[in-house]
């Protein structure tokens, strides 16, 4: 027993290797970040890897006492929970329809959704900002929802289609004989049971809209609006010569969307193995 152990762990040591090498390379820039925005830029300059001599805090405190700052968390905030709620729903809905009913030219259709995958969002660039003037949606939050949702739909969909499919038929035959409608069995069963797939959904629509960036810079020209992304280059290329409150704000603006992952982490693993353990 002991020496199967033994074994195995030798094994999985390179393994853990990896892990550990990948985890390394994505926790340093993080943790030298957070430690540079507590120097100031001279110290940054003359000790660029130590730890601070004294600690500045007023890199972060001015920053977190910025109205501008929080007014940009809320910008970004709105947009998301916006989008994910659009995209999610009528997602849903088009999920459901490709993967339990059948209509002629659902396959044809379907494969134009999934083309959606390979259009590039800057072909789309002039003749989106084009629409959005036409519809006086610039510096306006619909401008930048909608086009998101639109082009969040390929994606969600196949995931919740494919996940819509491995429902068993007999559960909506009984839902159908107890008098339940089609979209009685979507809303009162199919929803509830989906939860793991929505929320892996849910999850990938806010960090997408969240580090969106061309898109709002395209239809946001009122600084009101602006979101969290454009408030960072605004940020850079105002304090460019301070290094120490760049590296501040940066940390700062990584937070929110870090303190959502790890409250979502395990929601998105749960999604992403569902449909495989499925049975």
């Amino acid at each position: 027993m002991t020496h199967s152990r033994t074994s195995r762990r030798g094994r999985n040591l390179p393994l853990h290797l990896v892990l550990v090498l990948v985890g390394a390379v994505m926790a340093v820039p993080l943790l030298y970040a957070a430690l540079s925005g507590f120097k100031t830029t001279d110290e940054l300059s003359r000790n660029p890897v130590g730890l601070p001599e004294s600690w500045v805090t007023s890199n972060y405190t001015q920053i977190l006492g910025s109205g501008d700052f929080w007014r940009l968390i809320g910008n970004s905030t709105l947009i998301a929970v916006g989008t994910t709620v659009l995209v999610v729903a009528v997602s849903a809905l088009s999920a459901f329809s490709f993967a339990r009913f059948a209509f002629r030219g659902r396959e044809v259709l379907f494969t134009l959704f999934t083309m959606g995958l390979m259009f590039p969002f800057a072909v789309a660039a002039l003749p989106l900002f084009l629409l959005l003037r036409s519809l006086d949606l610039l510096d306006n939050p619909l401008g930048v929802i909608l086009p998101q949702a639109a082009f969040g739909l390929p994606m969600t969909i196949i995931i919740l289609r494919g996940f819509f499919r491995q429902i068993p038929g007999e559960l909506e035959e009984a839902a159908t004989l107890d008098g339940c409608s089609s979209f009685g069995f979507f809303w009162r069963v199919l929803l509830p049971m989906a939860r793991p797939a929505l929320g892996t959904v849910s999850v990938l629509a806010v960090v997408t809209s969240w580090n969106n960036f061309f898109l709002p810079l395209l239809v946001f020209t009122d600084s009101q609006w602006w979101t969290l992304p454009i408030g960072v280059q605004q940020f850079q290329g105002q304090y460019s010569a301070e290094y120490a409150k760049v590296f501040a704000y940066l940390v700062l603006a990584m937070v929110p969307a870090l303190a959502f992952y790890s409250v979502a982490e395990r929601q998105l693993v749960g999604g992403l193995t569902a449909g495989a353990t499925k049975g």
